[in-house]
């Protein structure tokens, strides 16, 4: 028998009864892009929904795009197509509408046919086992026990600041993880990374000059003095403390050359099974394989298999590449 229920967490004291539910290993909890949902609830019930199911993650193994909506998957698989009339409705106003309560449901009750389907293709497909270490890292809780003080490296365009600014990001940063978990909001409700970046650039240590930046007049006075003091501990910071991670300096003509082959030998196995081949490989892990290939994600689990293997081949020269009626094929 299969129960549908909406909890209102507006309307009751505590999840807690939901903890049980959420660490009980022979329950599957499914998720759509489920990273955001996995932090609310381990921190709100202090357990790790195991075991887990992501239907974007495995949609991604039979050949849709990488990041594939919920809406495109559940009409692509239960041949529905579901209304998005609700999505931007103001969600903490009670009681809620029937409408919206039906958006609500509509939003998760096709997971488990979506899942037991995905179960099926891809057991027959021979990749059943392929997500085990992506669901891994996605139920490790060190991927959501995040100190504050190291949020800066996720800000956007942070790397292009220098040293001293960097300092600066890290206190703005921290602030604004604080300050989101008090308000319980999305972060870039209470500080935009551009804002952020603009500030440590102008560097604004009293508020006229803070409000010189577009965006910060929507900033109450207490977010306005705290911004301002958060300037102020970056700039007096010792920025021998912030450990930066270097890029990898610009590949050479030769190296991007070599690249490139890798890269269509990439297109002919991402063809060969279906899958978009961002799913196996970026440029980026196509370099760091040429690069350190012993430590690489492609020399391990299903993607040493699909791609990692054959380019140990291609770049002992093994195996090449050559152009047949048009196309690139294996040689």
């Amino acid at each position: 028998e299969e129960i549908q229920a909406i909890i209102d967490p507006l309307a009751v004291r505590s999840l807690e009864p939901l903890a049980s539910i959420m660490a009980n290993p022979s329950c599957v909890k499914i998720f759509h892009s489920g990273s955001q949902d996995i932090d609310i609830l381990y921190h709100e019930l202090g357990v790790m929904p195991t075991p887990l199911f992501d239907t974007q993650m495995a949609a991604a193994l039979m050949g849709f795009p990488l990041q594939v909506g919920y809406g495109p998957l559940v009409q692509a698989l239960c041949d529905v197509r579901l209304a998005k009339a609700d999505s931007y409705t103001d969600w903490s106003r009670r009681p809620l509408t029937t409408n919206q309560l039906k958006y609500a449901l509509d939003d998760v009750v096709y997971l488990p046919k979506m899942y037991r389907h995905m179960e099926r293709t891809l057991a027959k497909q021979g990749r059943g086992s392929w997500l085990d270490a992506d669901f891994a890292r996605l139920a490790d809780p060190a991927k959501y026990d995040n100190d504050p003080m190291d949020m800066w490296r996720k800000v956007k365009r942070v790397a292009s600041l220098s040293h001293g600014q960097m300092a600066v990001a890290q206190e703005l940063a921290a602030w604004r993880e604080r300050e989101a978990a008090r308000l319980d909001v999305p972060k870039r409700w209470v500080l935009s990374d551009e804002i952020i970046v603009e500030c440590c650039r102008r560097q604004p240590t009293v508020p006229a000059r803070l409000l010189r930046i577009r965006g910060t007049e929507q900033l109450t006075q207490a977010s306005i003095a705290a911004v301002c003091n958060a300037v102020k501990r970056g700039l007096s910071a010792d920025i021998s403390d912030i450990k930066v991670t270097h890029r990898h300096a610009r590949p050479s003509a030769e190296t991007e050359s070599v690249v490139d082959l890798m890269y269509a030998l990439l297109r002919i196995k991402a063809d060969r099974y279906g899958i978009a081949s961002q799913v196996i490989a970026t440029r980026d892990d196509l370099l760091e394989f040429l690069r350190h290939p012993e430590t690489s994600p492609l020399s391990a689990s299903w993607k040493k298999e699909v791609i990692g293997d054959d380019l140990t081949r291609l770049l002992q020269g093994e195996i090449g590449l050559t152009v047949k009626d048009g196309g690139i094929e294996l040689l």
